[in-house]
């Protein structure tokens, strides 16, 4: 059974290469840097192999391996998103014992790019052993148990992520594991920051480190072969059970997870709306912009899809307050870094619609209607978002002698960016995330060249936006509060005129591309 999921997700795979050639390159570019990657591990082992101290060694396998875990946890879910080729709900309807699901998605896991290069690292990891033979009687079952983790961890993470319960609260609480994964990095460096203050020897600070690591489920397994190599005997084997105590955990709770994703019924929610309630619709004005207004801003204000791309907003001064302190450069440029992320969030704003798209064709609106009203709806969220976000970092890290000119960089680059959109969108459709869907669910039909093209819009905005910010960024060097205002003016006339061509060109494209993206969203697939 397992060979046959196997071969099916291999056909698959082999024919969505096979017909999307820039989903080719960037598998081919994968591959090359998984390669390399292995390549590096095996070499660093080698050295470690050779007359280095049994201490530096344990070190350095307990914190990688600890860091290899949490990566087979968040590096996946962050970069690209889990595997949903062959899932539990694809397997659900297939007469399979629960066990035999579990078997096919960890097989699965197990031989795709990550866990092969995975398997062959920690196999690898073996020859620094070779001077103390007997650590190898722990250290191979204790490899085997690490990969295995790895695998069972990262399915747990996706059973859970799927797991019964309302659409909302799981778009909730998806946005919320999203925001707390972003801020680990900077949180993380802050406290390590703190730490160097208070020891300056960095050795000594990962060896007491990796002490306490190999006692927990992150680095039991690797520590195990250091405790045997040593003669600890006893602690190792204690070691050694506590990395099998939590692979048995581990897969005792991804079956848990498992049966409430695809044995529970799902939750349907009925909400009762008072009768004549049309909310945006009753208080915009009416007509394909206005109808488009209040459509397009009820999406911006509770559709998750919308909302995570909001996030980086306040989480960019965060963020650079934990790496170089609330007066530092970067927590004072934090709105032009927050404009550049927010000005391209409708790049491919059709997509979001899938194929309730084909009822905008249907009703006949214009396009410049569309454009422009789609337009209106992303800024009633976004500029009063980011005006509040330069105000608030420019007087917390005491930098207003440059307010007028970060609030030009920001609102140039903004409203630049969104005339940019307004023509991209009409032109470019992408797989996205449906209503409902996990944030770190993989989308399928993402190609390497749908990756491209952000930075191609990317690259149009700050050409666009690049009279204001070059001002902005001469004033706050200068401190010339007269070349501020001037970047403040030119950001909002520059961005007005870019938001007006924006419209006129993207609505004239969307009259003639309309039935092609209906086409195109209807070919993506799912």
């Amino acid at each position: 059974m397992v060979a046959t999921v196997l071969r099916l997700r291999y056909r698959i795979l082999g024919n969505n290469l096979s017909r999307r050639p820039w989903q080719l390159v960037g598998f081919c570019f994968g591959v090359l840097w998984a390669l390399g990657l292995l390549a590096s591990v095996v070499l660093g082992f080698a050295f470690l192999s050779t007359s280095q101290p049994r201490e530096l060694i344990a070190t350095v396998l307990v914190l990688g391996g600890g860091i290899l875990l949490l990566g087979w946890l968040l590096g996946p879910l962050l970069l690209a998103g889990l595997d949903s080729t062959v899932d539990a709900a694809r397997l659900a309807p297939f007469p399979l014992r629960r066990s035999q699901v579990m078997a096919a998605l960890a097989a699965t896991a197990a031989t795709g790019i990550p866990g092969i290069v995975t398997a062959l690292a920690v196999l690898s990891s073996l020859i620094v052993w070779w001077r103390w033979p007997l650590a190898l009687v722990v250290a191979v079952p204790g490899a085997v148990v690490a990969v295995a983790t790895c695998v069972v961890a990262t399915q747990l993470m996706s059973a859970l992520s799927n797991a019964g319960g309302s659409r909302r609260g799981r778009e909730i609480t998806g946005t919320i594991v999203l925001a707390l994964l972003i801020l680990a990095g900077p949180i993380l460096t802050g406290v390590l920051s703190v730490v160097d203050r208070a020891t300056s020897d960095l050795a000594s600070r990962f060896a007491d480190a990796a002490v306490v690591l190999g006692w927990t489920p992150l680095g039991a397994a690797w520590a195990a072969p250091a405790a045997a190599a040593a003669g600890a005997w006893g602690a190792a084997l204690a070691k050694l059970a506590i990395a099998v105590a939590t692979l048995a955990l581990l897969t005792w709770l991804w079956a848990r997870a498992l049966a409430a994703a695809t044995d529970a019924p799902a939750r349907q929610t009925v909400r009762a709306v008072r009768r004549g309630t049309l909310r945006l619709f009753g208080v915009l004005p009416t007509g394909g912009v206005g109808a488009t207004w209040a459509r397009s801003l009820t999406a911006w204000l509770r559709d998750p899809r919308y909302l995570r791309q909001l996030l980086v907003v306040p989480l960019f001064p965060v963020i650079f307050a934990f790496a170089g302190g609330v007066d530092g450069w970067m927590f004072g440029v934090s709105g032009i870094m927050a404009a550049l992320v927010l000005s391209i969030a409708g790049y491919a704003d059709i997509s979001y619609d899938g194929t309730a798209f084909a009822s905008v064709i249907a009703t006949g609106v214009r396009g410049r209607d569309d454009r422009l009203g789609r337009l209106l709806g992303a800024a009633c969220v976004g500029v009063p978002l980011l005006c509040i976000l330069v105000v608030a970092t420019a007087l917390i890290g005491g930098h207003e002698e440059n307010l007028p000119a970060l609030l030009g960089g920001s609102l140039g680059l903004l409203l630049s960016g969104y005339g940019v959109t307004a023509v991209s969108s009409a032109l470019i459709v992408t797989p996205v995330p449906a209503p409902g869907d996990s944030p770190f669910r993989s989308v399928p039909g993402q190609t390497f060249l749908n990756s491209l093209l952000v930075f191609v819009v990317w690259a149009a905005a700050l050409l666009l936006a690049s009279p204001a910010l070059v001002l902005a960024l001469t004033s706050t060097i200068t401190t010339s509060a007269t070349l501020g205002w001037i970047a403040l003016l030119v950001g909002v006339v520059v961005g007005a005129g870019v938001m007006v061509a924006g419209v006129w060109i993207g609505g004239r494209t969307l009259d003639r591309t309309a039935p092609e993206l209906l086409a195109r969203i209807k070919a993506f697939p799912v």
